[in-house]
């Protein structure tokens, strides 16, 4: 079976969509499938082209036998509406171009969270006359008004009519979340075309190891508590919260947080930590895949945060799964399916979303309690081999592939 996947972003990008993507598509092509994936140059989150990379218009390379094919795209950084949507916009137009140079596909995928992606893929579909999956990660544009970037305006709503157009004409819809699944049911999909395949870990790659002793001093925090986040900082994930923590525990000089990630609130949170004096929180910025496993390892707590936003009771942020890999214990900031979840797995503290009184207290209780730390971080490593698995996550989505393929060979034949 040949799969033509579309996304956005792709490694060596390291946020989530280009890590389940890299990770599912690699077991793929060990399966025996030829895996195809259209992306841009890498940039995100900085809208700077790594090193390495161009901006061309037609780029060939091999990462662990998957075929990459790297078009043109509009370059920005991921902040701002307009420019992000013109970015949008011309990977969907790249994509949609390229689409009949390349070998004709079995099966189209394309990842959200924005939809221009499905949409090019929806077009590549109707040229090459095969079905489209549409891999569901994110509501959007719902999650552009629950940040605060746009109202719920004229725009927004007739884009919301695109995305249902989209789920309709989909063969299958690949949701990463059994709560998206049921927004999607309560307003008129099918229940029938849609499936759950949830984010998981590669328990190979995120392995609890060593404390990286050469990072704490480098960071200075060595000998202390770290409570660490590690992922974007933007608009959904309520990092200021995590600033008030701190300021509340500047009198424990055993406790010190770090964040570790860019995107468009880090600049200015930063620079708020910087001008407020709060000496226990260091701002590391972007690191590359394998220096994230350093990071785990440093830290004793994650934190896992989101904005109080109703939107956001249904996401799963997909590094409660590292966390658990890296056998660390969780502290989330999260309500639904996310919190079901941990409190399921019994791996971490929950606290109410955007309470930073909270959020310094846990953090406090576990610095007090190093062996408790230790035995929700085992239970969350034993939960995610058990139920969140990569190798299984990515076996069970090819499945759902290889049936649209062959429904789709049986409707042309």
């Amino acid at each position: 079976m040949h799969i033509l996947f579309l996304t956005d972003n792709f490694p060596p990008e390291t946020n989530a969509p280009a890590s389940r993507t890299h990770e599912h598509a690699k077991r793929w092509v060990a399966a025996g499938h030829r895996v195809t994936v259209v992306t841009g140059a890498p940039n995100f989150p900085s809208g700077k082209i790594h090193a390495g990379y161009r901006n061309a218009l037609w780029r060939r390379e091999t990462l662990d036998g998957i075929e990459v094919l790297r078009v043109w795209t509009y370059i920005t950084a991921n902040e701002g509406f307009a420019r992000r949507t013109l970015d949008y916009a011309s990977f969907m137009a790249s994509a949609i171009f390229a689409s009949p140079f390349l070998p004709r596909p079995d099966v189209i995928v394309a990842t959200s969270p924005q939809f221009f992606t499905p949409c090019a893929a929806w077009v590549v579909s109707l040229l090459r006359r095969r079905p489209f999956v549409f891999e569901l990660r994110d509501l959007w544009p719902d999650s552009i008004v629950a940040v605060g970037a746009m109202r719920d305006t004229r725009l927004i709503r007739w884009l919301r009519k695109l995305e249902y157009f989209l789920y309709r004409q989909a063969a299958k819809i690949v949701s990463v979340t059994q709560s998206f699944k049921h927004v999607l049911t309560a307003n008129g999909i099918d229940a029938s075309k849609i499936a759950v395949v949830p984010n998981g870990v590669d328990l190979d790659i995120y392995r609890p190891g060593p404390r990286p002793e050469d990072l704490a001093r480098r960071l200075g925090v060595e000998r202390k508590f770290v409570a660490a986040y590690v992922g974007t900082v933007g608009m959904a994930h309520g990092i200021g919260t995590l600033l008030d923590a701190a300021r509340a525990l500047q009198g424990r000089t055993d406790i010190a947080f770090v964040v570790v990630g860019t995107g468009a609130e880090q600049a200015a949170l930063a620079e708020k930590a910087r001008t407020e004096g709060l000496a226990n929180v260091v701002f590391v910025g972007a690191v590359g895949k394998a220096e994230v496993r350093d990071y785990w390892r440093l830290c004793d707590v994650a934190i896992i945060l989101l904005r109080d936003a109703p939107l956001f009771r249904h996401v799963i942020p997909s590094k409660m799964f590292e966390a658990m890999g890296m056998q660390r214990p969780i502290i989330l900031g999260v309500r639904g399916e996310s919190e079901q979840i941990l409190l399921e797995s019994a791996a971490g503290l929950t606290i109410p979303p955007e309470d930073a009184d909270a959020l310094a207290r846990s953090v406090a209780d576990l610095a007090d309690n190093r062996e408790r730390c230790i035995a929700l971080g085992l239970r969350g490593r034993r939960f995610a081999s058990e139920r969140f698995n990569r190798e299984a996550m990515a076996m069970q989505m090819l499945a759902e592939l290889e049936r649209v393929a062959g429904e789709g060979a049986g409707r042309q034949s």
